[in-house]
């Protein structure tokens, strides 16, 4: 590996109680939206929620894991898979960026199949707008069905 990258983790809320094992499997196993970090090291530097709707901590999350060295943060795949996907989405990226001057990258493990499924029988990624949000964690069949 040639250099380090420092990252930082949000996830939603309403899965405050989740550990981050598919997040964790994701990044050291370079799936999903890890995939980009084909020959450099990770160190995760921050890892914390939004603190539920509409994103109180989205500002102090952000602050503090700059501070902690953070060169990338992850909105976790979560933001994107629940019912129903995060209307702020868009929003935190943009605050992220704008006011750390830090790159944002959406989702952290590839998209489960179940996921895929129901969004895809509900219709919820129709739109365009949606697309460029999915493609980091959309990954092959036998893939989505690990993370399942």
């Amino acid at each position: 590996m040639n250099k380090k990258t420092k990252i930082g983790i949000i996830i939603c809320d309403r899965y405050h109680n989740c550990a981050g094992g598919k997040c964790f499997r994701a990044m050291k196993n370079r799936e999903g939206a890890f995939s980009i970090y084909t020959d450099t090291e990770l160190e995760l530097v921050g890892y914390t929620t939004c603190d539920g709707c509409p994103g109180g901590n989205i500002e102090y999350a952000g602050e503090e894991m700059v501070k902690n060295g953070a060169e990338v943060i992850h909105l976790a795949t979560g933001f994107i898979v629940g019912y129903p996907p995060c209307p702020y989405i868009q929003t935190f990226r943009a605050f992220l960026e704008e006011q750390y001057g830090i790159r944002v990258v959406v989702g952290t493990h590839p998209i489960p199949e179940k996921y895929l499924k129901m969004h895809t029988t509900l219709g919820t990624w129709t739109d365009a707008a949606w697309q460029p949000l999915l493609e980091p964690t959309m990954a092959d069949e036998d893939t989505r069905f690990a993370y399942n």
